[in-house]
């Protein structure tokens, strides 16, 4: 890019934040939830409404603008990636033969997004269905000790891991979308 963005949000009580606190859809109103999982489950409801902000508003081409060579990362490219990461958890719960890959081959979620229309709403199609498929298998396991799938692995990493991955790229996200039309917060 040869021009910078000018830094800019619509927050008008806390400069430094995506949105107002009365318009913030990540907002409890102050309520917190009880136990363990239902905090793990409200902290990545939060991560997943956090990447929706950061890709609200923008067209198809902002959408798959990479960030700087030789990186393929692009806003599109994080949804279709966790979309991918979804599925795959499935296949750590599973006994069962893994799921294919959605998009073929090794970073074939970045590469192939591209800037068109269609891609963009499969892909975001892509996510809600993956998300509510895996929240669907871990529902069946609401104990956090439990081990689960081939390898043992206790259900309460998954959870952790899930959170991890998705607060990872909304950091790439934030970065991303400054560098796109200058919006920046929280």
């Amino acid at each position: 890019m040869s021009e910078q963005p000018a830094r800019w949000t619509t927050a008008t009580v806390y400069p430094d934040m995506w949105v107002d606190p009365d318009d913030d859809p990540r907002n409890n109103d102050g309520h917190s939830p009880d136990g363990e999982l239902a905090t793990v489950q409200d902290v990545l409801t939060d991560y997943r409404l956090t990447l929706r902000m950061k890709c609200e508003g923008l067209d198809a081409e902002q959408l798959a603008r990479r960030s700087v060579p030789p990186s393929t990362m692009s806003l599109l490219g994080l949804v279709r990636h966790l979309a991918e990461v979804e599925r795959n958890w499935r296949n750590w719960i599973s006994d069962g033969a893994p799921l294919p890959k959605l998009y073929g081959e090794r970073d074939s979620d970045f590469h192939g997004a591209v800037a068109e229309p269609a891609v963009v709403e499969a892909a975001f199609r892509d996510l809600e269905r993956e998300q509510a498929a895996t929240d669907a298998a871990l529902a069946e396991h609401p104990d956090l000790g439990e081990r689960v799938g081939r390898d043992g692995i206790a259900v309460r990493e998954l959870l952790v891991h899930r959170v991890d991955e998705y607060a990872r790229h909304c950091g790439h996200a934030d970065l991303l979308r400054e560098c796109i039309d200058g919006r920046v917060g929280q």
